[in-house]
């Protein structure tokens, strides 16, 4: 079978081995004679692949005992209210900084909650940058700091985190979670479709500084939305096959040499479709060249028709899912962990063809 290169934005391209391990288990996992689909999420079969996939991160992330992982369903939206509806009250402040679409749509849920401040913005120039620490205009006590790192849709990446003077850091990870080391000891909550980097969609992981998670001091939030409800255990049936992949995809990733290994690889992908760009002005990228993200790289044709010519053809040549997104259009290729190398330089060099021939 003939693989596509796959640069969908999410949900995306999955490790192969990853496949071909979940493929040859999907009716017998381990000689039990049953899917992992069909066993109790509490029997030992199960509760072995939700330890295994904990402590994967654990290793990744360099994780201590006062973190705690949670696999929850709803995906990253479902964060955007969650987090608001148990760290913010209605005399309290949250700051947010706005850096595009799912910043905006995070914004919209916390103030159902409390009051937001708007550390930072960038609407005026299309969301093509984020903002260096300095730009913040941060809340003295303000209860957390919340932040987009990546933006699919504008293709912009924070190169490191923001400084918060202490207050706790909240962050959106969903669409560059493990794609570089970070600083784990920063956050007290990063969270992150698993659809991405992680795994196929069907679940969000979030982990929560212990500390933070005491701090909760509210009454009356529902009980699945409740963080603590769901702190050192296993309240309800969760999506038992996704984790089971996440956990494969985690296993994938340190047996490749973990976040350090898949760091340099990005960086060699982004560097080469970043290059290829930049050679001339038939191909323009649309974020700023500090702010430009190593997981979605976005561009725009000297014409909308040429860049419809260019999908059209790049999909005879194999190369699928460079349609950005609906809401700026152009052209959008993602990155991620599991595109593979030679996928970058067949685009690339598909690149350098296409423009031979129209530029």
């Amino acid at each position: 079978m003939k693989r596509a290169h796959n640069f969908s934005a999410g949900p995306a391209a999955l490790p192969l081995d990853v496949l071909e391990q979940a493929k040859a288990e999907f009716t017998n996992y381990q000689n039990t004679g049953s899917s992992i689909m069909e066993m109790s999420h509490r029997g030992p079969e199960y509760t072995r692949v939700d330890s295994d996939a904990r402590e994967s991160l654990k290793r990744i992330l360099n994780l201590e005992d006062n973190y705690e992982i949670m696999f929850l369903q709803g995906g990253a939206s479902l964060q955007f209210l969650q987090i608001a509806m148990n760290f913010l009250g209605q005399d309290e402040t949250a700051d947010y900084i706005n850096t595009g679409a799912w910043s905006q749509k995070a914004i919209k849920e916390a103030k159902a909650f409390g009051n937001v401040n708007i550390a930072f913005t960038s609407e005026d120039s299309n969301f093509s940058r984020v903002p260096n620490s300095s730009e913040l205009k941060l809340t003295p006590n303000a209860n957390f700091v919340h932040y987009t790192s990546n933006n699919t849709i504008f293709g912009t990446q924070f190169a490191t985190e923001p400084e918060t003077n202490g207050i706790p850091l909240v962050c959106d990870a969903s669409s560059d979670f493990l794609s570089r080391p970070i600083d784990i000891k920063k956050y007290g909550l990063i969270y992150a479709g698993a659809q991405k980097n992680l795994g196929p969609s069907g679940v969000a992981v979030v982990i929560i500084r212990k500390d933070f998670l005491a701090g909760i001091n509210k009454t009356g939030i529902p009980t699945m939305l409740d963080y603590r409800t769901h702190s050192g255990k296993l309240f309800h049936t969760p999506p038992t096959f996704t984790i089971y992949l996440v956990s494969l995809v985690l296993k994938w990733l340190e047996e490749k040499g973990g976040l350090d290994y898949f760091e340099n690889l990005n960086n060699e992908k982004a560097e080469l479709l970043y290059s290829t760009i930049d050679s001339d002005d038939f191909y323009r990228g649309t974020a700023e060249v500090a702010s430009r993200s190593k997981m979605n790289v976005t561009f725009r044709l000297p014409t909308e028709d040429l860049e419809q010519q260019f999908l059209t053809e790049a999909k005879t040549h194999n190369l699928v899912s460079l349609k950005g997104h609906r809401s700026v259009g152009g052209i959008r290729a993602s990155i991620y962990n599991a595109c593979e190398l030679s996928s970058v330089k067949a685009l690339t060099d598909f690149m350098n063809d296409f423009r031979s021939k129209n530029g």
